[in-house]
């Protein structure tokens, strides 16, 4: 199902293989959401339930409890009506209570949106706890995928990550932020979510994840990929919280977005060790190298006319250069 109003523009849509049938509906919809399920009785019916909405807001509104607690329960309703053979809800380890650093975080068996921070890991925790609840109220089988930051090539709905190499390569980050963040390929994701959806056990979580990455080292890692001039100012957490604040500030002032937001810093400065080995144990989960996951980004950020990646780099690439 593509959702209306979703990242639903023609690139993206150029993605999806010619063997899917794409119904569009709204997910907050009950009715809408039915269509998707009208299929002949003998089938047998995977669900994957990918459709959320994500903000960088700290707290939550009613739009993105609709989409991501309201839309949920939607889809499990389904679910159990038509009684699918499997259902497979990616949440976020957004909604797992984070830890004191030095801790590993891994998979917990309940959530209460009241432990962890930000209106999208609330609204995730809510909806993660909705499927555990149906698992043991209707016997759903159902399994959750928690995936970190995701990343990666063909990102048509211009993500987080994708947004900052263009902007970085751009020469539009002056400076960084002292911090960490841990990231996902999302082709890794993918398949991980397939074999979730053929061995993930009933009732079960997954997190799907990578190591973590310092910001001082994805400059480091992009300069290096692209031949885009190194950013070496990283500024302290301290530093960066005034420029959150005068941020809101500004952002205030003129009604534009914030450039910086508590939420942002939060982040960046947290406890993002996530441990894989479950996935890895039981899924066969694995992931490729970050570096891999940034030239396939970068390349195909060349190809399609975003940033310009010359000379040696490209040569390094084994793409063309774009003509002036």
């Amino acid at each position: 199902m593509v959702t209306k109003g979703a990242y639903s523009d023609d690139a993206a849509m150029t993605q999806i293989p010619a063997e899917a049938e794409i119904i569009i509906g709204d997910i907050v919809d009950p009715d809408s959401v039915q269509e998707l399920f009208n299929t002949p009785l003998y089938n047998e019916i995977i669900v994957i339930h990918c459709a959320d909405m994500v903000t960088a807001s700290s707290v939550s509104n009613k739009k993105l409890y609709a989409v991501n607690v309201t839309g949920t329960k939607n889809i499990i309703d389904a679910c159990v009506k038509q009684k699918v053979k499997k259902l497979v809800y990616i949440s976020s380890t957004g909604a797992i209570p984070e830890l004191p650093h030095g801790e590993i975080i891994r998979e917990v068996d309940s959530f209460d949106p009241a432990a962890v921070v930000g209106g999208y890991g609330k609204t995730k925790a809510i909806a993660t706890q909705m499927v555990l609840d149906a698992v043991k109220e209707h016997d759903l089988d159902a399994s959750i995928v928690y995936p970190s930051s995701i990343s990666g090539p063909n990102d048509y709905c211009n993500g987080y990550f994708t947004n900052f190499i263009v902007d970085y390569v751009n020469g539009k980050i002056p400076a960084g932020i002292d911090g960490c963040f841990n990231t996902v390929d999302v082709r890794d994701l993918a398949e991980g979510i397939i074999a979730c959806a053929e061995k993930g056990r009933k009732g079960e979580g997954y997190i799907m994840s990578s190591s973590i990455v310092s910001m001082r080292g994805l400059f480091r890692r992009i300069s290096k990929t692209t031949g885009a001039r190194e950013v070496k100012r990283v500024l302290s957490s301290s530093a960066a919280k005034v420029l959150a604040a005068l941020s809101s500030f500004i952002s205030f002032l003129t009604g534009k977005p914030k450039l910086l937001t508590s939420y942002t810093l939060y982040h960046i400065s947290r406890n993002n060790v996530f441990s894989g080995e479950k996935a890895q144990q039981e899924l066969g989960f694995r992931v490729r190298p970050f570096e891999e996951t940034i030239r396939d980004t970068a390349v195909w950020l060349h190809n399609d006319h975003r940033i310009c990646i010359a000379g040696e780099n490209a040569g390094n690439l084994n793409i063309k250069v774009l003509a002036a």
